[in-house]
C-alpha cells in the first residue's frame, strides 16, 4: 500500500454502512479519503470517531450523487484542495419499497438515477482526473449479486424491483470502463465488488431477522475493496463476489 500513501480516494454514500467503512480503512491505510453523501452531520460523527491522528486525513463534502450538478461541484472542490482524485469508490445506493411492475415511476428513476447514473456521473470525473494527470488510479463499483448473471432470488423474498436493474447497469457500467481504458492505453484499473447481503441500514429489520448470521458485515466488503487495491501495479481483480457462509443466492 505504500505507493498510496497520501493519494486522494473518493467514496460515495460515505456517511454509513460499506461507505463509511471503506472510508475508515483507507484512512488507516494513509490515503486522503473525501467522504461524499448527503448527510453531512453523519460524515462529520464519522470524522470525529477516528483517531485523532487520522482525522486530518478524511475530508467531506455534501453531495447527492443523483445530482449532477451537485457530483460536479464536489469534483471541482477536490480538484482545488486536493489536486485530483487516484481512487474512486462508487458506493452510494439506495432501495426502496414495492414491485416494479406496480411502484412509482418516480421511484424506479429515483433508484436508477442513484445506484446507476450517480456512479457514472462521479466515474466519469474521477476517470478525467487520473487521466489527465496521467496517474494509474483504481476505480471500484460497489455492486451487488443482484446484478451479476445467475441471480436467482428465493420467490418467498420481497421484489428488489429496480434495484436489481440498476447492479446489472453497473455490471456493465464497470465492463465497458475496463475495455475503454484499455483502448486508450490506461493503467487504471477497474473493480466490481459483488456481495450478497450485507447488514447495513438499506435493508430491513424483517430482512436481517430472517438472515439471522448468514449475512455479512460492512467491514468484509470494505476488506475486500482494500485486498483489489493492494494488488502490484500489473495485476487487476475484475471483479469479487462474496456472500455469507450459508447464503444461498
Amino acid at each position: 500500500m505504500d505507493r498510496w500513501q497520501n493519494r486522494v480516494a473518493v467514496v460515495s454514500g460515505a456517511s454509513s454502512g460499506i461507505g463509511a467503512a471503506c472510508a475508515r480503512l483507507l484512512v488507516a491505510a494513509g490515503l486522503q479519503v473525501v467522504g461524499l453523501a448527503r448527510r453531512t452531520e453523519r460524515l462529520q460523527k464519522l470524522r470525529e470517531s477516528l483517531p485523532e491522528e487520522q482525522r486530518k486525513r478524511f475530508h467531506q463534502h455534501a453531495c447527492d450523487v443523483s445530482e449532477e450538478a451537485q457530483v460536479d461541484a464536489a469534483f471541482e472542490w477536490i480538484e482545488r484542495e486536493l489536486g485530483g482524485v487516484d481512487v474512486m469508490v462508487n458506493n452510494a445506493g439506495i432501495v426502496l419499497g414495492g414491485q416494479l411492475i406496480d411502484m412509482p415511476t418516480k421511484d424506479i428513476a429515483s433508484t436508477l438515477q442513484t445506484n446507476l447514473m450517480g456512479s457514472i456521473y462521479c466515474t466519469k470525473l474521477a476517470a478525467s482526473s487520473m487521466r489527465r494527470r496521467q496517474v494509474a488510479g483504481h476505480l471500484f463499483f460497489v455492486n451487488s449479486t443482484a446484478g451479476v448473471a445467475g441471480y436467482k432470488p428465493d420467490p418467498a423474498d420481497e421484489s428488489l424491483n429496480a434495484y436489481t436493474p440498476s447492479k446489472f447497469g453497473l455490471t456493465a457500467v464497470h465492463e465497458i470502463c475496463r475495455q475503454e481504458l484499455i483502448q486508450k492505453g490506461s493503467k487504471i484499473k477497474t473493480t466490481s465488488i459483488n456481495p450478497g447481503w450485507v447488514a447495513t441500514e438499506i435493508v430491513p429489520d424483517e430482512t436481517k431477522a430472517k438472515l439471522g448470521e448468514v449475512i455479512l458485515q460492512a467491514d468484509d466488503v470494505a476488506q475486500a475493496v482494500m485486498y483489489a487495491l493492494a494488488t502490484p501495479p500489473h495485476a487487476q481483480v475484475e471483479q469479487i463476489t462474496l456472500r455469507a457462509v450459508g447464503e444461498y443466492f
